[in-house]
């Protein structure tokens, strides 16, 4: 009897054992099940996420110093259109959805940091576009844009942008050559034939300075006085406005960026100056007036037409959300770079690509034609044979306080 209980007893011992190896053989498998769903799970997380690609929008312009005020106003624009494009649940290219990354970096206005960062952007980012809001930073990167495969989105009206021949340059804004006539005219007439010239002294004021001289002389005009301002040093103006009101001008031809720019007109009224000032267009009259505090200074004043003072029906929609995102109004800056980034999202579509970027420049002039019509925040009718934009060209003057926009024939 002994015998045999012990036996029973090895017996339930032995099938105890049995189900303890089967209750953890169980539980392992659950848990490499339960694995093996979270790698199904990531993977279908993984290839979710494949599905959305990421197209990176280079950016380099002055974030900071004299000219900050200016390169914000250019980057908000592409802020504005990358998060609506994005919001909307990105574009389609070839069968695949891709979202924009706007990668932005502060060249303080320096073409030697222009070159350094689109050289960064395009080893980190690979771009197929970078954006350069300033012509002496175009210039600089114009020299390898080709080799390194980017288009320059390039805010500038310098027309040797365009004559450099360089086929991956996009000028988004009209070039300045056609306002200097128009610009003259009206000075001349109102106020008389003596100009002084006291432009930013960036490369891009001199060229502006370059092209206004000859032209101005050519109308009958006198240049008594030939200087610059350099807004990244200076910040009292007294002495160099001081010895240009010396000559005795009717009128002063100023520019740069509007903040420092309508400084030196209120240091030129408070010198005792009546008359005009011909202003280049990267200043505009009403962030002009934001900075003085009203139109009296610029009364005589001819530059060109605000964006707020040309709204039309297809842009009233990006003027009131801009106000209300930035609680400002915008710039034609912000309204350029905001459709070219449309333009460029639809270049892309209609060239089946995101990466050929030469297959993306051939199909800019379809894609500025596909842009939806409430994304046309100016009238760009096509890109030229050089690769600029061709717009509608106004003007404005400041009359009796107002902003008067003056259509060309």
């Amino acid at each position: 009897m002994s015998q045999l209980k012990k036996g029973l007893f090895y017996l339930v011992l032995l099938f105890a054992l049995i189900l303890s190896a089967c209750s953890s053989s169980t539980s392992t498998g659950d848990s490499n099940s339960n694995d093996a769903g979270n790698t199904d799970s990531n993977n279908e997380n993984e290839e979710t996420s494949a599905e959305v690609g990421t197209v990176n929008i280079g950016y380099s312009g002055p974030l900071s110093g004299p000219a900050a005020y200016y390169g914000q106003n250019t980057l908000s624009g592409l802020e504005m259109a990358a998060e609506e494009i994005n919001a909307a649940g990105g574009f389609e290219v070839d069968g695949k959805k891709y979202e924009l990354n706007l990668v932005s970096l502060d060249d303080k206005y320096l073409p030697n940091e222009t070159g350094a960062n689109a050289k960064r952007l395009v080893q980190e980012n690979e771009p197929p576009v970078i954006y350069v809001p300033h012509s002496g930073g175009i210039f600089a990167t114009q020299v390898f844009n080709m080799q390194d495969q980017f288009i320059i989105g390039a805010y500038s009206s310098e027309p040797k942008i365009t004559e450099q021949g360089n086929a991956l340059t996009l000028r988004i804004p009209p070039n300045y050559s056609s306002y200097i006539k128009p610009f003259s005219e009206y000075q001349m007439e109102r106020f008389g034939k003596k100009i002084a010239l006291l432009p930013t002294a960036t490369q891009y004021g001199k060229d502006w300075a370059s092209v206004l001289e000859p032209g101005w002389k050519e109308l009958g005009g006198e240049v008594v006085y030939n200087g610059s301002i350099d807004f990244s040093k200076d910040t009292d103006f007294f002495t160099i406005v001081t010895n240009a009101l010396k000559e005795n001008p009717d009128v002063l031809f100023v520019g740069g960026p509007s903040e420092p720019t309508a400084l030196v007109i209120k240091q030129a009224r408070e010198l005792g100056f009546k008359g005009g000032f011909l202003i280049m267009d990267q200043a505009k009259l009403d962030e002009i007036h934001a900075v003085l505090g009203g139109s009296e200074m610029t009364e005589g004043s001819v530059g060109v037409l605000p964006l707020v003072n040309s709204v039309t029906p297809e842009n009233e929609g990006f003027v009131e959300n801009y106000n209300k995102e930035y609680g400002k109004n915008p710039g034609s800056e912000a309204g350029y770079h905001y459709q070219s980034l449309y333009v460029f999202v639809e270049a892309m579509k209609a060239a089946g690509t995101v990466e050929d970027v030469n297959a993306i420049y051939d199909h800019i002039d379809e894609g500025l034609q596909n842009i939806p019509s409430d994304k046309r925040i100016y009238e760009i009718t096509e890109m030229d044979d050089k690769g600029g934009f061709v717009t509608e060209l106004r003007i404005a003057v400041v009359e009796d306080g107002e902003i008067v926009d003056v259509k060309l024939d």
